[in-house]
């Protein structure tokens, strides 16, 4: 009996440590975003749904499949960061959709910007 406690206290010790080290690696909530964090593709969402998908270059590059024409504003073509996220911006310099960082991996759309909007690392370029 006494060797069930203990690997169940290894089993539970194991797990705690795991969760643990799961959210000291997820610290980047409400930081501007990095060019090396930036590279790769992003999964475009809206109410659930994913939309499309765009690739983000370290070099503060937007490539956005044609499918996001319609659910990101000013057909964006760079990136630049923000004090909390970063922003997309459009061909003309104007500033586009504003992101404040939620986690290493998600980005939520400013309530300013009047669109719901997520982007969230990975997908397929598209």
């Amino acid at each position: 009996m006494n060797a069930l406690k203990i690997a169940a206290g290894f089993a539970a010790a194991g797990l705690l440590a795991t969760a643990s080290s799961a959210l000291a690696d997820d610290n980047e909530a409400g930081v501007p975003l990095t060019p090396a964090e930036a590279a790769g593709v992003w999964t475009v969402s809206s109410n659930g749904q994913d939309l499309c998908t765009l690739t983000l270059g370290a070099e503060h590059t937007v490539k956005a499949a044609r499918s996001c024409a319609d659910a990101l504003p000013g057909n964006p073509t760079s990136w630049q960061p923000t004090k909390d996220g970063m922003q997309l911006v459009g061909a003309n310099g104007q500033g586009g959709v504003a992101f404040h960082r939620w986690s290493n991996s998600l980005f939520v759309s400013h309530r300013s910007s009047g669109v719901d909007i997520q982007l969230r690392r990975g997908g397929h370029a598209g």
